[in-house]
């Protein structure tokens, strides 16, 4: 029997790969994983700016939207059929099949810019985890009058230069061990900022909040109301894995229904953890909520320092993930464009520690130029909400909503100007107003804060 299980194990996929062994449940945790990240310490700011009514309305009806438009996403993975047709690989492949090479490459322009972008906010939250717990060590030692307020720069500097070094890293397979490692400590730090926030909470402490949440001016609201929109939008967002998810599944089941159990499963719980990590910040921290709900705590300071800890641990990680297909995409380019050249193709090995590495000199020199310059756009623009909306607005209109419903409506042949059709285009409209919405609210802060701080001056 154990004989016959292992022959099974060995014979080929129908696509002549290595024959996939995961269900929907692995699936959901593959989703999770993704979507349980730093955008989630932004929500609790979003919840304040939104109020209880609207914010967990807003909650529910991304985490709605999302179900519906990821299983249209499923659906689509085969070619033209969505059982028996071709795998597509990448949702790029699939866009390309469905829409052509007009949508294939706007579809690889918002995604690799959204990809790129990440990067930045990946830059700056870890930033501002490190100025969070050297802020809890400073106060813990010198008390509440102590002065605790520092620069962003060095932090950034210190995680660019990591990262540099990381990048050089040929090729995602080498980063197994760093995304176990980023996906472990996500959950750290979601659950200690959790903790702290239900502390304060059951201790009588927490602040007044209200169903309208903070009171503003109305153009002031409304921005942040915006800005809060694409923090969710951001959080929810796993458009860019979700056929890297896909093809780890077995056939059979046929993958499309696996993929939209999993979806239910991930998104529902995704809803839940949302919805409990805002809550629970909100009350805790009334009007006053900060943008990362970890920042706003010094005392235990230990806990504090290890929660921010796991932030930057995740980060390096998540950077890493990020980054490589990015990386990638520029050296597949360079590599067509200039295929005999040594210094873009050839490979230098030496030794280090006994230990072989290959360095490659235009991934040495076009991957530190990148981080360089992400860098110093963290450095100039630390607003932590104010980039992860722009970055959630970017990506969920086009990748969640828009390219997953004209896929459908090319894979179903669905009638121009049907009612089926119109509704579609409806829901379309309206992820594409919610993501200039954001746009519009991030940048309006952005620029406000701009005309706050002197140019890498900013203090927190």
């Amino acid at each position: 029997m154990d004989n016959t299980k292992s022959l099974l194990a060995l014979e080929p996929d129908d696509d002549g790969r290595v024959k996939r062994t995961g269900n929907a449940l692995t699936a959901s945790i593959h989703i999770i994983t993704v979507v349980v990240g730093a955008g989630v310490l932004s929500l609790a700011w979003a919840m304040a700016q939104l109020g209880w009514i609207a914010g967990v309305a807003c909650i529910l009806a991304f985490a709605g939207v999302s179900i519906f438009t990821y299983n249209l996403v499923a659906d689509c993975y085969r070619y033209p059929h969505p059982v028996t047709g071709t795998r597509n690989y990448t949702y790029m492949q699939a866009v390309k099949a469905y829409l052509g090479g007009t949508m294939h490459v706007l579809c690889g322009l918002v995604q690799y810019t959204k990809l790129a972008g990440i990067t930045v906010g990946y830059t700056i939250t870890s930033s501002t985890s490190l100025i969070a717990i050297r802020k809890a060590i400073c106060i813990h030692n010198g008390g509440d009058s102590a002065s605790c307020k520092f620069s962003n720069n060095a932090f950034a500097i210190g995680f660019g230069i990591l990262q540099i070094f990381l990048s050089q890293i040929p090729n995602f397979h080498e980063l197994t061990w760093l995304s176990t490692l980023a996906a472990i400590t996500s959950f750290g730090y979601v659950f200690i900022g959790s903790g702290l926030c239900l502390a304060v909470i059951l201790s009588g402490k927490g602040a007044a909040t209200s169903i309208i949440g903070t009171k503003l001016p109305i153009e002031d609201k409304l921005l942040r109301v915006f800005t809060s929109m694409g923090n969710i939008a951001l959080a929810c967002t796993y458009a860019t894995v979700v056929y890297d998810i896909m093809d780890t599944l077995k056939a059979h089941p046929p993958e499309n229904k696996q993929m939209k159990r999993a979806n239910v499963m991930g998104v529902t719980a995704m809803a839940v953890l949302f919805l409990l990590c805002s809550g629970l910040g909100y009350a805790g921290f009334g009007d006053n909520t900060p943008g990362n709900i970890l920042t706003g705590f010094t005392e235990p300071f230990w806990l504090v320092a290890l929660g921010n800890g796991f932030i930057v641990i995740h980060m390096i990680g998540a950077y890493q993930v990020m980054g490589q297909p990015f990386f990638r995409l520029i050296e597949m380019g360079a590599n067509m464009a200039w295929p005999h050249s040594d210094f873009v193709n050839k490979e230098h090995p030496f030794m280090i520690g006994g230990v072989m590495v290959r360095f490659n000199l235009f991934r040495l020199i076009w991957r530190t130029v990148f981080v360089i310059l992400g860098t110093i756009l963290a450095m100039v623009m630390p607003f932590f909400s104010e980039i992860l909306s722009f970055l959630g607005a970017i990506g969920f209109g086009p990748l969640v909503v828009f390219f997953p419903i004209q896929m459908h409506i090319a894979q179903k042949h669905i009638r121009k100007l049907s009612l089926r059709w119109c509704c579609l285009q409806l829901l379309s409209g309206l992820g594409f107003i919610v993501s200039l919405a954001a746009v519009v609210g991030s940048v309006h802060g952005m620029i406000k804060n701009f005309h706050k701080y002197n140019l890498f001056m900013y203090k927190q």
